[in-house]
């Protein structure tokens, strides 16, 4: 999506343990581009499994993603319904649109695809950027809702429903983890017990790296305009199996008159929101639920979040926060950062 994932991948030791062998098997890599970005995956491939066999299936996966999610393909099945066709939904948009719905419905709103003008409006979206008034953010606010948009019907009598003309749909905040998840569904079935999916800097994991220890992921400082990925590490950390997404602002805004315009839209006032809260970094058992959760906390701000994530005893969190022109931390009790890792 995108606009979130801000953590850096550590491609060295990606580069270095590809093509080596361990006792979790041998190491491949495949590398790309994807979802207007890049893709990196390092899996332990099983004796019998050939590299062609599953390089071809990654890449039929993000081409199938592509065809169905994509709002950049114009001729994807999310863009053809965006331009007001009635289209037959294909077994990838279906979750996709499954899963948004219900983490609609348990953040009341504050993840919300169907806040796809809105995204256009304010320049974060798959249009050119308006020049905003109240009057056009109360026009796509009367746009905006899930329960505005349904899938009626199975197999190719299905359709995807709107209830009002003009309700668009953007899978960003849920879309590369998501793809995530789709592909390691597939490494799965292939039998690899160790692996690392990394689509747009999102990631799912799974097992060991060919070190024999935890896969390591490099935290960025949510600092204004911080493309250089890796300059400026918050903390490292390690994961075997799950999923680790990181949303924030710094690196998708603009300054327009003075005042900064973040890409988080808050669903509720149709405007980009003005809080503290630079970036949220969610580890949870798959990478939509990851994915999603980063942007509903990143919605609805520090306080609230902290409160959502001790509600939850599936994900741990780690929050950066602006206080008084210095970033704080906060984060769960059982986030694994590496230096107390190495403490136990």
């Amino acid at each position: 999506m995108n606009h979130k994932s801000l953590f850096t991948f550590f491609l060295i030791a990606i580069l270095l343990i590809a093509g080596c062998s361990t006792g979790h098997g041998k190491y491949e890599r495949i590398e790309g581009f994807a979802q207007g970005g890049t893709f990196h995956i390092v899996y332990s491939r099983p004796a019998g499994v050939k590299r062609a066999q599953v390089e071809q299936r990654v890449n039929d996966l993000l081409t199938a993603i592509d065809n169905s999610l994509s709002g950049y393909n114009k001729g994807s099945l999310l863009s053809r319904f965006n331009a007001g066709e009635e289209i037959t939904p294909d077994s990838l948009f279906i979750g996709a649109f499954h899963r948004s719905k219900e983490i609609w419905l348990e953040s009341s709103g504050a993840f919300d695809p169907s806040a796809a003008p809105l995204f256009d409006l304010w320049g974060f979206g798959f249009g050119n950027r308006d020049t905003v008034t109240q009057h056009l953010v109360d026009s796509a606010m009367l746009l905006v809702g899930m329960d505005l948009v349904s899938i009626k019907g199975s197999g190719d009598s299905a359709r995807v429903i709107r209830e009002r003309p003009g309700v668009k749909l953007n899978f960003n905040a849920i879309a590369q983890g998501y793809t995530c998840d789709v592909i390691a569904r597939a490494l799965d079935d292939f039998g690899c017990n160790d692996y690392l999916v990394e689509v747009g800097r999102e990631i799912v994991c799974k097992g060991l790296s060919a070190r024999g220890d935890k896969w390591k992921i490099g935290l960025d400082k949510p600092l204004d305009g911080n493309f250089d990925e890796g300059a400026h590490l918050q903390e490292i950390i390690v994961i075997s199996d799950g999923a680790l997404v990181t949303s924030g602002n710094y690196r998708k805004f603009y300054v327009e008159n003075g005042e900064k315009h973040a890409h988080t839209i808050d669903p509720a006032t149709g405007y980009p929101v003005t809080h503290n809260l630079l970036s949220a970094t969610v580890i949870a058992y798959d990478g939509a639920i990851a994915d999603a959760y980063a942007t509903w906390m990143m919605v609805i701000g520090e306080e609230k979040a902290r409160e959502l994530a001790l509600q939850r005893d599936d994900i741990e969190v780690y929050l950066i926060y602006g206080e008084q022109d210095s970033m704080k931390v906060w984060h769960t009790e059982g986030f694994p950062i590496y230096s107390n890792d190495l403490q136990k």
